[in-house]
């Protein structure tokens, strides 16, 4: 019976290698297809480490920024090949997308403070492959209400894609840490905290939140403002350092991507490597056992209440993990999550998957809940005006509000991208406002023509990037403002 054993696990061990062979050499060839690698694909600035991070001061951050870009304009922009001498690519220095050309390069870290009295500070922690562009339009509600606002550039952004490619997520926490140090700092003693966070930067802030409830050196955020927070990811971004393992092979050097696109947009990055795809999960399961062992150990009720404005339907992160993973631990504290449904019209209807059509039924757990739950939805099948289905906490009951607003006749979702951006964003809005220009208006083009002619596929245009609902959602975010201090 041992030899059988042995001879069983021999085989099975055969066959994993095998099986780990064949991955590696398919995704050797695969890696060889498309676009080569360009100079913003190789070059990795030098940004600070954790424990330069953890003691720095602002200014020191900000030196240490200058000397990020200076080394980009030298190592890149200064270096781009003749072919990619192009208008589309923001690197080529006289391409009107190029971030340096506008009256402010929002890829850079930005504080706004407040015409007259200091009321509170917040801080801003953006997306992945994102910038601090992504939240510039929250910042300055937040700095209209009195509020010093820090808006940070995380560490392998802002820059070149490259920059995610030797970056782990405790170097963002770190970066988090001393953007609250700051925040803190200006705002003074006695002053509301607010933590917020967009996709990466919202399991930033969330991961900040619950660290700071065992960590006295840490300053309690009194509120948490989340947009499409990565609380958790596809299961392909678990293995996903598989898919890099040919890149130890400099002929192979392309597998450490999954993907290599043109660079067209000044505020975020197109091409993306495979470690930004496993540091978002391992940031995802780092904050998903922080809220288990706190919820565990009954250490949840001093967490500020948290606000949510998610899309039901999100292609980047997990809705449900939100519900399931996030919500359904925190206390009864005035937390609440703000849905946008899909649109219902009938028009539409035939079209939509049965899969989202149902799907608030399927990850929104029974009332009574412990947090605040609205769903911004259709008035009726008919009606594009849109109403809020409120169920406050603890209570069954449902009320109805009309909000005055309206699903454009075009628009089937919301997508993850589009929740902190209102239609009149100069990049992405639908309907940009002509003097907040970027060079280019990619939330407004309506792509019809012949396959094979753009420099990227259709999906990417076709996905929402603005928020036709960004009033009620500034009006939402403003009434924790109003005051001065978290309701």
């Amino acid at each position: 019976m041992v030899a059988a054993a042995a001879r069983w696990t021999r085989r099975l061990s055969l066959a994993l290698l095998l099986v780990l062979v064949t991955v590696f050499v398919v995704r050797a060839w695969d890696s060889q297809r498309g676009d080569p690698l360009e100079p913003w694909h190789t070059f990795v600035p030098r940004e600070l480490t954790i424990v330069e991070l953890d003691a720095a001061d602002w200014r020191g951050y900000l030196a240490a920024e200058d000397a990020i870009f200076r080394s980009l304009d030298a190592e890149v922009t200064r270096r781009v090949p003749e072919d990619e001498r192009v208008p589309e690519n923001r690197y080529f220095e006289a391409s009107p997308v190029n971030p340096e050309r506008f009256a402010r390069n929002w890829n850079r870290s930005f504080v706004l403070e407040p015409d007259g009295e200091v009321r509170g500070a917040a801080v801003m922690l953006h997306g992945l492959t994102d910038s601090p562009f992504s939240l510039r339009h929250v910042a300055q509600l937040y700095r209209a209400n009195g509020f010093v606002v820090i808006a940070i550039r995380l560490p392998g952004h802002g820059t070149v894609p490259a920059g995610l490619t030797d970056v782990a997520w405790e170097d963002w926490m770190a970066a988090t840490r001393l953007a609250f140090r700051e925040a803190g700092r200006r705002a003074g003693p006695g002053k509301p905290l607010h933590a917020v966070g967009y996709s990466n930067g919202g399991a930033l802030a969330m991961k900040y939140a619950l660290d700071a409830q065992g960590d006295a050196a840490l300053s309690r955020p009194d509120r948490i403002v989340l947009f499409s927070p990565m609380v958790g990811v596809t299961s392909f971004a678990r293995f996903a350092g598989l898919a890099a393992l040919p890149a130890f092979f400099p002929a192979f050097a392309k597998a450490a991507w999954l993907s290599i696109l043109p660079e067209f947009n000044p505020f975020k990055y197109n091409s993306f490597p495979v470690n930004a795809a496993r540091q978002s999960h391992r940031l995802t399961q780092a904050l998903q056992q922080s809220v288990r062992e706190r919820s565990r150990a009954g250490v949840l009720e001093g967490l500020a209440p948290v606000l949510t404005f998610q899309s039901v339907m999100d292609f980047t992160v997990s809705t449900s993990a939100i519900l399931s993973a996030l919500y359904a631990h925190l206390p009864a504290n005035g937390s609440e999550i703000v849905l946008f449904d899909i649109n219902r019209t009938a028009k539409f209807g035939p079209l939509l998957r049965q899969t989202s059509q149902y799907v608030i039924g399927r990850i929104l757990p029974p009332a009574p809940r412990a947090f605040r739950t609205t769903l911004v939805t259709n008035e009726n099948e008919f009606e594009a005006a849109v109403v809020a289905r409120i169920v406050d906490a603890g209570t069954r009951e449902e009320t109805v509000t009309s909000l005055g607003l309206a699903y454009p006749r075009d628009v089937f979702s919301l997508s993850h991208v589009a929740i902190p951006f209102p239609v009149s964003d100069g990049l992405y809005g639908t309907a940009p406002d002509p003097s907040d220009d970027f060079g280019v208006q990619l939330g407004s083009l309506a792509a019809r023509g012949e396959v094979g002619v753009l420099i990227i596929n259709l999906d990417t245009l076709m996905r929402m990037s603005a928020n036709p609902f960004f009033p009620y959602l500034a009006a939402r975010v403003g009434e924790g403002l109003a005051a001065g201090r978290a309701q």
